[in-house]
């Protein structure tokens, strides 16, 4: 079943009150580097953050990418000029993963993931679909939409470490019962290359929108 708020609230809670976060340093102790270069990187006239806390079939993903396009062709801005920040959170986490996470541990049917174009039930990861790609079912559109392609564009997708411990890390540990410290760096390893982990997705809202950014809920 989906994670729901509630739901995540309460392990958030919980996780905070024993002291769980890997994000967050205890008195006495320091801070965990987060790499925070991308902020430098947001030098156009044009910037907008697009939160993402849900799957929503990649459309939240989508957007980053499509509201460029519209800017340059509708106002003929040129691409320098124009930042688009992704912040994947909450549920919206599980487009930061690979293909093979999501096979691994049946991400798709864990939060009910819809397929785009086809509508239907899907285990393949949206925000990732190629119609090169056997099984993705993809129309040639959704070729440069893609998480990775956005990324390699220089577009800066944001995760959330709080959304990681509290919804990929337990996959993990549970399926491959090992400890939560192997299954966090287990996660990490399978995070989509490029993606950038923050203390959590609030944090890089807040951060995005104080660098300059518009905001905007995406999914």
């Amino acid at each position: 079943m989906s994670t729901t708020r509630r739901e995540f609230i309460g392990r958030t809670a919980g996780s905070m009150l024993l002291g769980g976060l890997s994000a967050m340093a205890l008195p006495g102790q320091s801070a965990p580097q987060v790499d925070m270069s991308w902020v430098k990187k947001l030098t156009g006239s044009h910037k907008a953050l697009l939160d993402v806390p849900e799957v929503d079939s990649g459309f939240g993903v989508f957007r980053a990418s499509i509201w460029q396009r519209q800017y340059a062709e509708t106002l003929g801005i040129a691409p320098k000029d124009i930042n688009s920040v992704l912040v994947l959170r909450h549920n919206g986490i599980a487009l930061a993963m690979q293909q093979k996470f999501w096979d691994e541990y049946e991400v798709g049917k864990v939060h009910h993931a819809v397929h785009p174009a086809t509508q239907k039930p899907t285990g393949r990861n949206p925000a990732l679909l190629s119609s090169s790609r056997p099984g993705d079912e993809a129309p040639p559109q959704f070729d440069s939409l893609a998480l990775d392609k956005f990324i390699a564009a220089g577009g800066i997708a944001l995760g959330c470490s709080m959304a990681l411990d509290l919804i990929c890390v337990p996959m993990v540990a549970g399926k491959d019962k090992i400890s939560e410290d192997a299954a966090r760096k287990k996660a990490l390893s399978m995070l989509v290359p490029g993606v950038i982990m923050q203390p959590s997705g609030i944090f890089a809202a807040i951060r995005a929108q104080e660098a300059g950014c518009v905001y905007v809920r995406a999914s």
